[in-house]
């Protein structure tokens, strides 16, 4: 009983929630919004970065009485920030934390050396991030959705998050992708994700580098580093909320008049910038594709006491008719 009792105490000492409010100006990798186009002329600056395809003609029309002409513009956006801490109601985003009664009791794991278990289990939090919208950087009405920050998802309060198996509910197909033809083939992911390229759409099931994306809650099947394991989880949580259709398809070939449901990930149209417990700020991987190898960003970025909570920034692929 008292091994217990001191296990847990020292379970909860070593749970430091390293929270702080993101800074919106400094700590965000702003040339990360390019390349910015119209029609087939595209603006670039700051380092190269893959791109989602865009229609060549620059002039595109929306339904109406009458139709809206207006021209076809496609841009990155930073639109969502995710929280993935080691302990319930850190908000490491946000700089805040938050009690959560007895759903805090169940802690966060590290990796495990003594009882066999190699994997790590995370709390998550979304959030609607409309930077651009806020700090009025393009004309209202262009492209922008008009959205308010808002947390979208809380983990701790979901029990599906805790059980892998509850998780099946929503994602019955998880067991379609329990095998190892499907694992081996997200090394070709992971290859093409950290070599300057997009993510393979084709195989959703996939964080690359990261392994599978199943089940979509917050374990991590093999725990390698803090900043791997985080990255995974992020974009497990990304997913969640595509299945949910909290998150929509909002790049295409062809400009949308309005955003469209996508249920399944399409990967390629995000970008992943690290913001917690140190913000990467600048290079090709200031803001990477889904699924590039963490090696890229792990320097100084888990440490102990200080730096076991992590923060992800999504930059999103917009493709409108602005009108």
């Amino acid at each position: 009983m008292l091994a217990f009792v001191f296990g847990l105490a020292a379970t909860q000492a070593a749970a430091i929630c390293n929270k702080r409010f993101l800074n919106p100006i400094t700590e965000v990798c702003w040339d990360c919004i390019f390349p910015i186009s119209i029609g087939g002329l595209s603006l670039s600056f700051g380092a190269s970065r893959p791109d989602t395809k865009n229609q060549t003609f620059p002039l595109c029309v929306c339904p109406g009485v009458p139709p809206r002409l207006g021209l076809s513009i496609g841009l990155w956006e930073p639109a969502r920030l995710v929280d993935v801490a080691n302990e319930p109601g850190c908000f490491v985003n946000m700089g805040f934390e938050m009690d959560f009664g007895l759903l805090s009791l169940g802690k966060s794991s590290a990796t495990q050396q003594n009882g066999g278990s190699t994997g790590s289990r995370w709390q998550a939090h979304y959030y609607f991030y409309p930077l651009i919208s806020w700090l009025g950087v393009i004309v209202d009405g262009l492209c922008m959705q008009s959205a308010q920050f808002d947390v979208a998802y809380i983990s701790e309060i979901d029990p599906l998050w805790q059980d892998a198996e509850l998780n099946n509910l929503i994602n019955p197909e998880a067991i379609l992708f329990a095998n190892p033809i499907a694992q081996a083939a997200c090394a070709a992911d992971c290859t093409k994700a950290s070599t300057g390229n997009l993510p393979m759409d084709a195989l959703f099931w996939c964080t690359g580098c990261g392994g599978s994306i199943y089940p979509i809650q917050g374990d991590v099947a093999a725990h390698v580093g803090g900043v791997m394991a985080s990255q995974v989880v992020a974009t497990k949580m990304v997913a969640r909320m595509h299945r949910l259709l909290i998150a929509r398809k909002t790049a295409s070939e062809r400009p949308f008049c309005q955003t469209q449901s996508q249920p399944v990930i399409k990967k390629s149209q995000y970008r992943m910038q690290v913001t917690r417990p140190r913000p990467k700020t600048s290079g090709r991987y200031g803001c990477g594709p889904i699924g590039f190898s963490s090696q890229y960003v792990d320097r100084l970025r888990e440490f102990p006491f200080q730096g076991e909570s992590f923060g992800w920034l999504f930059w999103r692929k917009r493709n409108c008719c602005a009108l």
